[in-house]
C-alpha cells in the first residue's frame, strides 16, 4: 500500500485540506472568503475572464484555468501512455469490458441526472441541466485507494477499477473539451496550440532522433535534451495553452496537445507503480519536476473552489449525488455484464459479475473533476455551490461500496 498512501499524502490529502480550509471559512465569513477568491490580479489583462470588451486576471481564474492545466496534464499523460504504448493498460482485449464498462459509468449517471431533474419539474430542469457531466467523473486516487481496502492488493478487480479510472478520465477530458467552452468558439486559435506541438516535437524530437539514426551514442538527441532539456516543450506549452483560451476551449486542458511531442518511455508501469520512479525519458522527468507544484495546486485548487455554504444545498446537490451513487454503479454493473455475458468477452480471472456493482459504487466518488466540472458547468451562484456540494459528498459512496461489498461477499486478497 506504500504507493498508494504516498500518492494520497502528496497529491489528495492537501486537496482534502484545502477544501476543508474553504468549507470552514465560508460558512464563518462567506464575505472574505469570496472576496478574497474572487480578487482581481490584473483589469484589462492579455489572459482571464472576458467581459466588457476586456480580459481580467482573477485569483479564480489563475488557480481553475492556469494551475490546474499542470493537473490536467499529468492526467493527459496517464491516459496518452496507457493509449499509446504497446503494453498500455488500453490497448488490446484486456481493455475491451472495462471501456465497455466505462461507458455504463457515463451514461448512467447522466441518465439518472437528467432523467430525475425532468421529473422534478421543468424549471428545475432548466435551472441544472448543464450540469449532466458532473457525476459522470471519478476520482482515480480515492477510488483506487478504496478498491485496494476492499478488494486486497491482489485481486483482478483492483486492475479492472484503474483501466476503469483511467478511462473515465480520457472521457471526461473530451467532455470538457466538447460540451464546456469557456468562451465563444474561435476554433482557429487551436491551429496555434496544435502548431506549437507539432514544432516542438519536429525540431526537439524527430529531427534529433532523424539525426541519430545508426548511432547508438545518440549524439544529437543527447545534446538537446542537455542543453534545452524540458524548455522547447514549456515554450510549446504556453502558446498551447493561450491557442485554448483564445478558442474558446477550457485553457485548463491546454497542455494536452503537447504530451504527444515530449520523448517518452517505450513502457509505463502505470501511476501507482514504484517502479515508475526510476523512469528517465524526458516525459517522466518533467511529471517529477512538476511533483511539488501539483502538490501545492491542490490545495489551492480545494481553498479556490470548496467554500460552500452549507445552507446552498438543493435541487443540484441532490441529483449530482443520485448519479454518482445510483447512475455509477448501476450503469457500470449493466453494461460490464453485457460485456462479459451476453457478448461473450469475459471478465479477468478470478473476479465475479457481483464485483462489478461494488467497482461501480467504488467509482461514485467524484471529488476533484467533478468539483471542477460544477465550476464550469454553472455560474457562480446558488446552482453551482448546490453542485459542488453534491460532488464533496460524494465520498458517501465509499460507504455504499463497503457495504455491497460486505452483502455480495468479496473475496478480499491479501496485500
Amino acid at each position: 500500500m506504500y504507493r498508494v498512501w504516498n500518492f494520497l499524502s502528496e497529491y489528495s490529502l492537501l486537496l482534502i485540506m484545502g477544501a476543508l480550509i474553504a468549507l470552514v471559512w465560508a460558512n464563518t465569513d462567506y464575505g472574505s472568503y469570496h472576496h478574497l477568491i474572487e480578487a482581481t490580479i490584473w483589469d484589462y489583462a492579455p489572459i482571464g475572464h472576458y467581459h466588457d470588451g476586456h480580459r481580467t486576471l482573477t485569483v479564480h481564474y489563475l488557480i481553475n484555468d492556469m494551475l490546474m492545466a499542470l493537473f490536467f496534464a499529468i492526467a493527459g499523460k496517464e491516459v496518452w501512455e496507457a493509449v499509446i504504448l504497446k503494453d498500455g493498460s488500453l490497448r488490446g482485449r484486456k481493455a475491451v469490458t472495462p471501456l465497455i464498462a466505462t461507458s455504463g459509468g457515463m451514461f448512467g449517471p447522466i441518465a439518472v441526472y437528467l432523467g430525475l431533474a425532468a421529473i422534478m419539474g421543468t424549471d428545475t430542469y432548466q435551472a441544472v441541466a448543464n450540469g449532466w457531466a458532473i457525476p459522470t467523473a471519478t476520482d482515480i486516487a480515492f477510488s483506487y485507494l478504496i478498491g485496494r481496502l476492499i478488494f486486497g492488493a491482489t485481486h483482478p478487480a483492483v486492475g479492472f477499477l484503474l483501466l476503469l479510472a483511467i478511462a473515465d478520465d480520457a472521457a471526461g477530458l473530451i467532455i470538457l473539451a466538447v460540451f464546456y467552452p469557456s468562451g465563444e468558439l474561435a476554433p482557429e486559435w487551436l491551429l496555434l496550440s496544435f502548431g506549437a506541438a507539432g514544432l516542438a516535437y519536429l525540431l526537439a524530437n524527430w529531427l534529433p532522433r532523424r539525426l541519430d539514426r545508426h548511432k547508438q551514442d545518440r549524439p544529437n538527441s543527447t545534446w538537446v535534451r542537455s542543453t534545452f532539456g524540458g524548455l522547447p516543450y514549456v515554450i510549446g506549452g504556453c502558446i498551447s495553452w493561450y491557442g485554448f483560451m483564445r478558442a474558446g476551449i477550457h485553457p485548463a486542458l491546454g497542455l494536452l496537445p503537447i504530451i504527444p511531442a515530449i520523448p517518452h518511455a517505450d513502457r509505463a508501469f502505470g501511476i501507482f507503480a514504484d517502479a515508475e520512479k526510476h523512469l528517465t525519458d524526458l516525459l517522466n522527468t518533467i511529471e517529477h519536476a512538476l511533483k511539488d507544484s501539483v502538490e501545492v495546486i491542490l490545495f489551492l485548487f480545494g481553498l479556490a473552489n470548496a467554500g460552500i455554504a452549507f445552507s446552498t444545498i438543493g435541487d443540484a446537490t441532490w441529483l449530482v449525488l443520485a448519479g454518482l451513487l445510483i447512475g455509477k454503479p448501476v450503469g457500470i454493473w449493466f453494461m460490464g455484464w453485457l460485456a462479459a455475458r451476453p457478448l461473450q468477452l469475459g471478465l479477468p480471472e478470478g473476479m465475479k459479475t457481483s464485483d462489478l456493482f461494488v467497482l461501480g459504487s467504488i467509482a461514485g466518488i467524484g471529488f476533484t473533476v467533478s468539483l471542477f466540472i460544477s465550476g464550469v458547468a454553472f455560474g457562480p451562484g446558488p446552482v453551482q455551490d448546490a453542485a459542488k456540494m453534491g460532488a464533496l459528498l460524494s465520498f458517501a459512496s465509499a460507504i455504499i461500496a463497503f457495504g455491497a461489498a460486505r452483502v455480495f461477499g468479496v473475496d478480499k486478497r491479501a496485500d
